[in-house]
């Protein structure tokens, strides 16, 4: 095929990145985006990037018959019936995570999705970062033999909004997410159980809606490997983003990333610049790439480096940690459904 013609549905701050990104790609032409809110400034925004066609109504934009390929950018509830109108026409689809909150929704769009022969790919930006990439090629070359001990920091420098709180799922299925992948990712292993825990220490806003702004998790792995992920909606420091795997033959490590690798050091003190304030700085390269990866496979019909399965399985471990810390006790995956109902 030529070019891939893309349409965007959310102009939110995640649908424009991605907008951005696309259209300096050689292979994409981004011909249309849609919003509920597509007023002047929208309109304005289109018209400098010479994107002529703007819908109110994404059923117009899913229903053009010269777009190869969706990108869904709004709000989580509507994931699930746009992927399967999209499939339904033969569209191939990036989803923004999660999927859904519902596995039983999940499911249907995944299946959706295999009828119709297309391509879904879930946001699941991190897996790009160089860092993260290079980590998982030395656990997965025995660099480190096997592995033993997964460790995952994942902190915001500052909370949401609260009417983005009360939406989003909470923190297990909302930032969580992100380092459940993580973990699948660079243990190559399934999740088989976790144990949560988690407390309101940063804003009371939090429990007014059942979540908390603080939580740990513990990990068991198929493989036989032990986990560590911590959330903190707050880091004062700016955004704290590690991994560590500790294995039988030696240790790999991602530390954060910084504005430059000066250290300054005096009679005074070692000091160096904090690090990168926010998750688009961190992870610009990251967001570029996973577009760039989700096109290769659609010009080259190749399999996806992250999947509908992908999204599917984080979510189930991000249910089994809600359920984890209702109930105050480890829950394997495998219970969800009956907890669930």
């Amino acid at each position: 095929m030529g070019k891939v013609k893309v349409g965007i549905i959310g102009a939110g701050r995640i649908g424009k990145i991605h907008a951005d990104h696309l259209m300096k790609m050689n292979e994409v032409e981004v011909v249309a985006m849609s919003d509920i809110f597509c007023g002047p400034e929208l309109q304005t925004w289109c018209s400098a990037r010479n994107i002529e066609r703007i819908y109110a109504n994404s059923d117009d934009l899913i229903g053009s018959p010269d777009i190869d390929a969706v990108f869904i950018c709004s709000s989580t509830d509507t994931h699930v019936p746009l992927i399967e109108q999209a499939a339904q026409a033969g569209k191939h689809v990036f989803c923004e995570k999660p999927v859904s909150m519902d596995l039983a929704s999940t499911g249907r769009a995944l299946e959706a999705v295999r009828q119709a022969g297309i391509q879904l790919q879930v946001g699941f930006n991190r897996r790009f970062d160089h860092n993260f990439m290079r980590l998982r090629e030395h656990v997965q070359n025995g660099t480190i033999g096997d592995p033993h001990v997964i460790k995952i920091t994942s902190r915001d420098p500052s909370p949401p909004h609260p009417d983005y709180v009360k939406v989003s799922g909470g923190i297990f299925m909302d930032m969580m997410i992100h380092d459940f992948d993580m973990a699948r990712f660079i243990s190559g292993s399934e999740i088989e159980e976790v144990y949560a825990t988690g407390n309101v220490l940063i804003n009371p806003l939090f429990s007014q809606y059942g979540d908390v702004d603080t939580a740990i998790v513990t990990l068991r792995f198929a493989n036989g490997a032990l986990g560590f992920i911590d959330n903190s909606r707050q880091a004062v420091y700016g955004y704290d983003q590690r991994v560590e795997v500790f294995g039988s033959q030696g240790n790999a490590s991602v530390t954060n990333d910084y504005p430059n690798t000066v250290v300054i050091s005096t009679a005074e003190g070692v000091t160096r610049d904090k690090p990168l304030h926010f998750f688009l700085e961190r992870y610009e390269q990251a967001y570029r790439d996973e577009v760039h990866a989700f096109i290769e496979s659609i010009l080259n019909q190749t399999p996806l480096s992250v999947n509908g399965n992908d999204g599917l399985q984080a979510e189930r471990a991000a249910l089994a940690a809600k359920w984890s810390l209702h109930y105050g006790r480890p829950v394997r995956l495998d219970e969800i459904h009956g907890l669930s109902e």
